[in-house]
């Protein structure tokens, strides 16, 4: 999380002074007390029983030393103290604002159940007090106007003056906690929206890399193998390699420009989709394999992720065939449109299915996690009869997701039988069987 420095409420000498005093609050508080001993100090003296009243003066204000401290156990020590007082002098001290204070912290550090507490032990002994120190032949309304001025009065004041600062502490904590917690929870949006945008990368990079990488190695094999016996024939893979580094380049340039700038608008090529199917396909049968594409339905515009993400799990599924299927394999491309929904079906007749793992295969993954993001769905799994097959199912419109099941009452049409034999199979971090 971070943290910022905030301006103070106080400017200048007055911001440093304030800090300073929060800094040493024993040092204030034991101010304070020499404050209220030298006034009741001064008043014990000049009493008739100076040796009773002097060290209850000193009695009175030594706890508010500890006042923040131990405010409830100060407190109690003051009440006996003053309830020492009430008993066995005939007069109040100045020393007996220190009851107040005590008070006041009370309310400003403890719960209200405990400063409620309090103030009704402060009452009582304001009216014990009442009853011990005034006159016997004051009227009614008199003692009362006494007692609510002198006593009840002060201890009603700084209950609500102590009671209104807890308050205002706890709001103020509260706020920053609520500050803090939402600082937390944007860097944590920030730290996922940055993980997401990594895999979305990650994704592209491994998309545009295990495609051309692969048709550029199978390439290059064969122009070895006819360097010498057929020179034409080397000559067309070398053409086809330098072409296929072209694309991948002009790719890579498309994606970085993007990063660089950030709104997408780079000037270069636009993103691939289903308009670009037939140059992928081009390119793969270039490399020996053999591939039919059927479109069904009635071929409408798609939203360009959905376009995007269609024309890469073609090319994984291709890549995947190409890598693993084995010689003689050959591909069925399907694109089926359906009225709210786009069924990719990509089927081989190769080995990939019982091909090892390299360990190193995130091709599925990154599939899944597209079309999980436009929220459709994929099923991957070996056919019956052999060979391998993936089946996505993307919705067409933004926002809508796609129920598992139902892939052949919904999709139709030839191929529905084999899709809907086909199991989910567990996708990890090393994809389908030899998957890259």
């Amino acid at each position: 999380m971070t943290t910022r420095n905030r301006p103070g409420p106080y400017p200048g000498r007055m911001a440093a002074l304030y800090a300073w005093l929060r800094r040493h609050p024993s040092l204030v508080d034991g101010a304070l007390a020499v404050a209220l001993a030298f006034l009741g100090v001064g008043q014990a003296v000049a009493s008739d029983r100076r040796w009773l009243a002097l060290p209850l003066a000193v009695a009175l204000v030594i706890p508010v030393v500890f006042r923040r401290k131990y405010p409830t156990g100060a407190f109690a020590a003051a009440v006996v103290v003053g309830a020492a007082q009430v008993l066995f002098t005939g007069q109040p001290s100045a020393s007996d604002l220190a009851v107040l204070v005590l008070l006041y912290t009370l309310a400003a550090y403890r719960p209200r159940r405990v400063s409620v507490t309090g103030l009704a032990v402060c009452l009582a002994g304001s009216a014990a007090a009442l009853g011990r120190w005034l006159p016997g032949d004051l009227s009614l309304i008199h003692t009362v106007l006494v007692g609510s001025v002198i006593f009840a009065g002060p201890a009603l004041i700084a209950w609500v003056l102590g009671d209104s600062m807890r308050y205002r502490r706890g709001y103020y904590a509260s706020l920053e906690d609520r500050a803090a917690r939402l600082e937390r929870e944007r860097d944590a949006q920030a730290q996922i929206a940055a993980a997401a945008e990594r895999a979305r990368i990650a994704r592209e990079l491994h998309d545009v890399i295990a495609h051309n990488v692969s048709v550029m190695v199978v390439q290059a094999d064969g122009a070895s193998y006819a360097f010498d016996s057929e020179p034409d024939k080397a000559r067309q893979a070398l053409t086809a390699i330098a072409g296929t580094g072209r694309q991948a380049l002009a790719e890579m340039r498309r994606m970085l420009g993007v990063l660089r700038n950030g709104d997408g608008e780079t000037g270069l090529a636009p993103l691939p989709g289903i308009g670009q199917l037939g140059e992928l396909l081009q390119q793969t049968r270039a490399t020996g394999l053999a591939v039919d594409f059927t479109v069904q339905g009635v071929p409408g515009p798609l939203p360009d992720g959905v376009a995007l993400a269609a024309y890469r799990i073609v090319q994984e599924s291709l890549t995947n065939t190409r890598k693993h299927g084995g010689l003689g394999a050959s591909a069925q491309v399907t694109l089926r449109y359906c009225e709210d929904v786009l069924v990719l079906a990509i089927s081989d007749d190769g080995h990939g299915a019982t091909a090892a793992a390299d360990g190193g295969g995130h091709g599925l993954t990154g599939m899944r996690e597209r079309v999980a993001l436009y929220g459709g769905t994929l099923l991957a799994g070996p056919r019956p009869g052999g060979g391998y097959q993936v089946t996505a199912r993307l919705p067409l419109t933004p926002g809508a997701t796609v129920a598992p099941g139902g892939l052949a009452a919904r999709a139709g049409g030839p191929g529905t039988a084999v899709a809907g034999r086909l199991a989910v199979v567990p996708i990890n971090g090393h994809g389908r069987p030899g998957a890259v």
